[in-house]
């Protein structure tokens, strides 16, 4: 008998931390923060207290020296890092280059800074805004990679690469959902949507699924003469072999698809056209 009450009393205690038929908390994600403002810090914590019970914070630092300090003295890296990228001693990029090698998810806090957020959306690298959104915190949470292969290094070097010259044209970076992929953005023929999914053609005739909907990538690539035709079709204008302007307004990319550019969409795109044409 008191042997039953013993594992009763163990299991309701084993219950009220959250690992008792509760599968959410079978991984509990590891977090640091790296925050130079004390309210900005306490800010993020209560809201991942909040709406990311999964979240373990192990560690917090307010500069870069500091953090070096706190990513040492850890028993094994963090699953992942939340970093302001203005620290009070430098960018957080001089942290991270102390860090290498490292495996961590990176998600950014960072007041609106226009080359950060779009080097993030290139490289598939998490960010929120200040102030925090809850709804942002929890996508960004939510886009951790499960499957612990995140290939953050090279992610990295394509941020840097957008952030410090964003006018690049190079590569970019797609979260999708087999994994991470890495695509010169040349190579990219077409998006065609599917519900909050879009599905990404190459030049080599592979298509990869992106955990995007496609309308961020219409806003991503715009100004790399990337236009959309059709609610589902996002292409490439540098990849179109013929428009058929006459036979239902339908435009033939490289890859022998035949794309139909929408009644609403036609006026503008020809406008494209034109613009293309006289070198605008």
């Amino acid at each position: 008998m008191e042997y039953a009450q013993a594992l009763c009393n163990k299991l309701c205690s084993l219950n009220d931390v959250g690992y008792f038929l509760n599968p959410k908390y079978e991984k509990v994600i590891q977090a640091v923060i790296v925050e130079d403002e004390l309210s900005s810090r306490n800010n993020l914590k209560n809201l991942l207290a909040q709406y990311a019970k999964d979240i373990e914070i192990v560690g917090e630092a307010e500069s870069i020296d500091d953090a070096v300090i706190t990513f040492k003295g850890l028993a094994k890296q963090p699953d992942v890092a939340f970093l302001d990228i203005n620290l009070s001693d430098g960018l957080v990029f001089g942290l991270l280059n102390k860090l290498r090698p490292f495996q961590f998810e990176i998600i950014f806090v960072t007041a609106f800074e226009e080359y950060a957020v779009k080097a993030c959306e290139y490289s598939s690298i998490g960010y929120i805004l200040k102030p925090i959104d809850p709804d942002a915190l929890k996508e960004a949470i939510d886009r951790i990679p499960k499957n612990g292969k995140n290939q953050i290094e090279k992610r990295l070097e394509i941020f840097n690469s957008h952030y410090n010259n964003p006018n690049v044209f190079s590569k970019m970076s797609i979260a999708a959902v087999d994994g991470i992929y890495f695509v010169n953005i040349t190579d990219i023929i077409r998006f065609e949507a599917e519900d909050n999914y879009t599905h990404i053609f190459l030049q080599t005739g592979e298509k990869i699924t992106a955990s995007k909907t496609i309308k961020a990538y219409e806003e991503l690539l715009a100004s790399y003469n990337f236009y959309r035709v059709h609610k589902r079709h996002v292409i490439n204008l540098n990849c179109m072999k013929k428009y058929l302007k006459g036979d239902g307004n339908i435009v033939i990319m490289e890859d022998d698809t035949h794309i139909e550019v929408s009644r609403r969409r036609r006026a503008s795109f020809l406008e494209k056209l034109r613009d293309l044409q006289e070198g605008n």
